[in-house]
């Protein structure tokens, strides 16, 4: 079972576009709200979380019950597996999707599926319906996907979830959905999953605040799930695993929307300037509607890294399958075009 890895550090001077966080510092008042809690780090954090978990499910019209923190949505994803899986159950998700899938399955002593993209890198629902069987526990729907940006449209997403068995529960991970702008994109808070949760009992939805939010650091994400199920994510996560700082924090960010929500803007611009610029230099970008932009450049995988890191640029790379790099700053993506800009020139010049 490999471990899971980190994207790569940059140089000073750099671009580390290979983690996709955010580009920008935190807020100011969020930093504030840092501040106040630094005196009281001696102490245990509430493990109940009352204030973000009220604010959550106040503004997802949901019951506390339902709502559940962990440190990012991964070790929430981690809590749903081991909450309705065991030994030789199977957890099914598309690939490549999020890399830490696999391991988190194997963890659980379940079994992971992997379901291959369609030929637009994009969920093949009709084949994950095929490959459900009476051990299939969980399916998780990353959505927009990671590493390659693509959607699954709110209609084509309820018709997946009303096929499913209501024995199975469908996770839809939505740590990128507040930079979807297509028309899965329901309200400035919440994806097409809330919805489907309201509708369906076997619908939980992962959040985060470590993208959007800006957060990465502090390690907060939540999910929306059936009570039963919120009840055993509890029994199973880590004790104190949400510390007191993060809970701060994400309180201080969902007051801070406004702003945050230009920051967002901002993020989206530069992914569809890093799309053009690397469709203008001959690469096979993918559209996408999540926080970076991939590249399933094959063979030349390696050859895109290398000419990037020659730029400053740092990605990341799956050699010979596609390099996705991360939409960071206008001074980012003007190093990537710079990189892009100097290939083109060798070899014009040769």
């Amino acid at each position: 079972m490999p471990a899971y890895r980190q994207g790569r550090a940059a140089a000073p001077g750099a671009s580390k576009l290979s983690s996709n966080e955010s580009p920008h510092p935190p807020l100011p008042s969020v930093v504030r709200a840092l501040q106040q809690q630094l005196g009281g780090i001696h102490r245990y954090p509430r493990m109940n979380a009352p204030e973000i978990i009220g604010r959550l499910a106040e503004r997802h019209g949901v019951d506390v019950a339902q709502v559940t923190v962990g440190a990012g949505s991964v070790e929430l994803a981690a809590q749903l597996i081991h909450a309705v899986a065991g030994v030789g159950d199977e957890v099914m998700f598309a690939w490549r999707s999020f890399e830490a899938y696999p391991s988190l399955v194997r963890i659980a002593g379940a079994v992971p599926v992997e379901v291959p993209l369609d030929a637009d890198h994009r969920h093949d629902l009709d084949a994950m319906l095929a490959a459900i069987t009476p051990r299939t526990r969980l399916i998780f729907v990353c959505n927009p996907n990671n590493p390659t940006g693509t959607v699954v449209g709110a209609a084509e997403l309820e018709r997946f979830v009303a096929a499913v068995p209501r024995d199975v529960l469908v996770v839809i991970d939505e740590a990128y959905v507040h930079f979807d702008r297509t028309d899965y994109f329901v309200g400035a808070h919440r994806g097409a999953g809330v919805e489907l949760f309201r509708r369906y009992p076997h619908v939980a939805v992962l959040h985060t605040f470590s993208k959007a939010y800006g957060l990465a650091g502090l390690r907060i994400g939540y999910a929306i799930a059936p009570a039963d199920v919120a009840d055993s994510q509890r029994k199973v996560a880590v004790p104190f695993g949400v510390t007191e700082l993060a809970q701060s924090a994400a309180v201080a960010s969902l007051d801070a929307e406004a702003e945050l929500a230009e920051r967002i803007d901002e993020v989206v611009a530069q992914r569809e300037r890093l799309f053009a610029l690397l469709q203008d230099a001959g690469w096979p970008a993918v559209p996408s509607e999540a926080n970076f932009i991939w590249v399933p450049a094959g063979d030349r995988a390696v050859e895109l890294d290398e000419l990037l890191q020659a730029g400053g640029v740092v990605a990341r790379t799956f050699p010979g399958e596609g390099v996705r790099i991360s939409s960071g700053s206008a001074s980012d993506i003007d190093r990537v075009a710079d990189a892009l800009a100097r290939t083109a020139r060798t070899e014009a010049s040769a």
